[in-house]
C-alpha cells in the first residue's frame, strides 16, 4: 500500500487549503494586500474556475503620480495606498470584499490594517473588526515629523477628488 504525501504547501504549513476553498466558494471578491520593507500592494481578486482573476490593483510606488514624498513602506503610505484603491473599487461599483491576508502575521496596529483603514474609508464594505487600527495620528505620520503629516494630507484630498 502506498503512503499519500500531502501537498508540499500544506507540508510546508503555508497553504490551509480548507480555509482557502471555503473563502474562493464564497464567490465574493476579495481583497489580497502583501507588505515588503519598501512597500505594500493590494489586490482585488475574483475567484475563477481557471484561475483567480485580478480585478484591480494598486501599490504604494503608485502615489508618487499623487505628490507623496515619503517612504512608500511606512504607515501613511499604507493608508493612502488602500485609499487609493479603494476609490478605483468603489468606482466600479463593487460593494463588498471579503479580507484576505494569506499566511501574513496579523498584529494590531500592522500596515496591513492600516491598509484596510483606508480602505474602509472609501466606502467599500468589509467585515472586519475595529480593534486592529492604528490610532488617528501614527496614520497621519505625525510620529515621522509635521511634513510629512502635511504631505499625507495633500495626497488624501487629491486620491479622494480623482
Amino acid at each position: 500500500m502506498k503512503k499519500k504525501i500531502p501537498h508540499r504547501r500544506r507540508r510546508e504549513k503555508k497553504t490551509n487549503y480548507n480555509r482557502r476553498l471555503k473563502l474562493l466558494k464564497s464567490g465574493e471578491y476579495r481583497l489580497v494586500i502583501r507588505k515588503s520593507n519598501n512597500s505594500i500592494m493590494g489586490q482585488i481578486i475574483k475567484y475563477e474556475k481557471s484561475g483567480d482573476k485580478t480585478v484591480l490593483s494598486s501599490k504604494s510606488s503608485d502615489l508618487s503620480k499623487f505628490g507623496w514624498k515619503g517612504h512608500f513602506g511606512n504607515i501613511p503610505a499604507a493608508y493612502l495606498t488602500g485609499l487609493a484603491l479603494g476609490k478605483k473599487t468603489a468606482d466600479k461599483k463593487i460593494k463588498k470584499v471579503v479580507f484576505d491576508i494569506g499566511l501574513q502575521e496579523s498584529t494590531k496596529g500592522n500596515r496591513i490594517y492600516v491598509f484596510l483603514k483606508g480602505f474602509l474609508d472609501s466606502g467599500v464594505a468589509v467585515p472586519h473588526s475595529t480593534d486592529m487600527f492604528s490610532d488617528e495620528e501614527r496614520i497621519k505620520g505625525k510620529h515621522i515629523n509635521d511634513d510629512v503629516a502635511k504631505n499625507f494630507e495633500e495626497v488624501k484630498s487629491k486620491i479622494l477628488k480623482k
